[in-house]
């Protein structure tokens, strides 16, 4: 008879905490120990095409990246979106999503089934589908991320940590800035611990994980690629604007890297600052062709120019959304985020909460 699997839920307190890049770091780390493990995210977002069921996309590229087979697979079993919002509401829609959750439990062996939830404590409630609720249908202990945002962000942990009880196995701090790193590890961390909040992780704030390439920051701002559209690829890992006169441009340039830089197309001094310093693109606003030789420049840097039909105050605010909402579906993201849980992750302490004994350590 096989032995029934382990359940862990890895939720957040808000959405885009990093819950997708935790998995795919955890996970990595758990088949290194030698553990068989099967992931599943019940209530979807991204939908992908298939002929047989609700495909999520997060958990595509997490089967593939993990080489998961498909019976350590289980379904998305409700795609959360305006349309199921609105058949729920004017009550089309009766189904019993709880019911439909008993399939997660006849996973056929594993040690541990890792499941994705939704982007808040209360998402999903609509359908009986909240954090608690699915984590009391599987019977699952509850991973929860957050993203750190200031000391502050302890009263949103003692919060969540009186709604979900005894579910809750701890929590990993997430996207700490340097300078924080020391606060929240000599006054905040042992707060928690004292409260029966055990800290499994604090992951330093990364601007690698932040980036963005500038292919997604095209679809974003329905832009038109004016030169190197092969070079979509390239990350952008910080905004600058060009609003300032040519010195002051080429002092606040050279202080980062890795820029999209947003200015007018008629900016002709800020854009060849931009290109002489490290700017991944560069993102004209007006409708403006560039001049001449600034496309010529930019042909030669492979710096793609991006030209938008908006405002600069529209532009911004769309790409620093962009970056707020960034998918780990990056090679060197991945890579990233397998190191920073490495280094920052207590897997052990993980292990010894779940009960859970390492089959062997792979080389």
């Amino acid at each position: 008879m096989l032995k029934a699997a382990k359940y862990l839920l890895i939720g957040s307190t808000e959405a885009y905490s990093g819950k997708s890049a935790t998995i795919l770091g955890l996970s990595y780390q758990l088949q290194q120990q030698g553990l068989d493990i099967a992931y599943g995210k019940p209530l979807g977002n991204y939908l992908g095409e298939s002929q047989t069921a609700i495909v999520e996309a997060d958990v595509q590229f997490v089967a593939q990246l993990l080489n998961l087979p498909q019976n350590r697979l289980l379904p998305t079993i409700l795609a959360l979106d305006e349309v199921t919002i609105r058949k729920r509401l004017r009550n089309e829609d009766r189904s019993d999503y709880r019911q439909l959750l008993t399939q997660y439990l006849q996973m056929p062996g594993g040690d541990l089934v890792l499941l994705e939830g939704a982007g808040t404590l209360e998402e999903g409630s609509l359908f009986d589908l909240s954090l608690l609720q699915v984590a009391e249908e599987v019977d699952a202990a509850i991973l929860l991320v957050t993203r750190y945002k200031s000391i502050f962000s302890v009263e949103t942990l003692l919060s969540a940590k009186k709604r979900l009880g005894d579910r809750l196995l701890g929590v990993l701090l997430n996207d700490i800035p340097t300078e924080q790193l020391e606060v929240v590890d000599t006054d905040m961390r042992p707060f928690l611990e004292q409260q029966g909040i055990p800290v499994l992780g604090m992951l330093p704030k990364s601007d690698l994980l932040r980036s963005v390439s500038v292919g997604e920051l095209v679809n974003q701002l329905q832009a038109e690629v004016l030169c190197r559209p092969d070079r979509l690829d390239l990350l952008v890992e910080s905004l600058a604007i060009g609003a300032m006169n040519v010195n002051a441009a080429l002092r606040y340039f050279g202080q980062r890297r890795n820029m999209a830089v947003v200015t007018g197309g008629d900016r002709v001094e800020i854009q060849l600052a931009a290109l002489e310093s490290s700017t991944q693109c560069l993102i004209l606003t007006g409708k403006l062709p560039p001049a001449p030789f600034i496309l010529t420049k930019a042909e030669e840097l492979e710096v793609p120019i991006l030209s938008v039909d908006l405002d600069t105050l529209t532009t911004v605010e769309i790409v620093d959304r962009t970056f707020g909402q960034v998918r780990l579906h990056e090679p060197i993201k991945v890579q990233c985020i397998r190191q920073l849980m490495a280094n920052h992750f207590d897997i052990d302490r993980l292990l010894s909460q779940l009960d859970l004994t390492p089959a062997a350590t792979l080389p």
